[in-house]
């Protein structure tokens, strides 16, 4: 199982559809939980974020490669679909 690096804004949408995502994917699929999550707001830790090479918010890593980086438009059904993707990825 490898660990999760999740970028987000605390006033950005996608990123509070991605949360509610994680949320309602480790409800669904309790394996889910055993996943390690490093949430990093990128505002506030501006110096590591800066070692990621990524240009929006919500996005994840698995490990040191990026999965998911969402983009202007994305519904709440695809960012959960990209979201569940990053999950099986770190559980693979």
């Amino acid at each position: 199982m490898k660990k999760i690096t999740m970028f987000y804004l605390d006033d950005c949408g996608y990123c509070h559809k991605a949360h509610k995502a994680l949320d309602e994917l480790m409800e669904e699929t309790p394996a889910y939980k055993a996943i390690e999550i490093k949430k990093v707001e990128e505002s506030q830790e501006p110096e590591y974020a800066d070692q990621f090479d990524y240009y929006a918010t919500p996005t994840f890593y698995v490990g040191d490669q990026k999965i998911f980086e969402a983009h202007i438009g994305m519904t709440y059904e695809q960012i959960k679909a990209e979201v569940k993707n990053v999950l099986d990825t770190a559980l693979a």
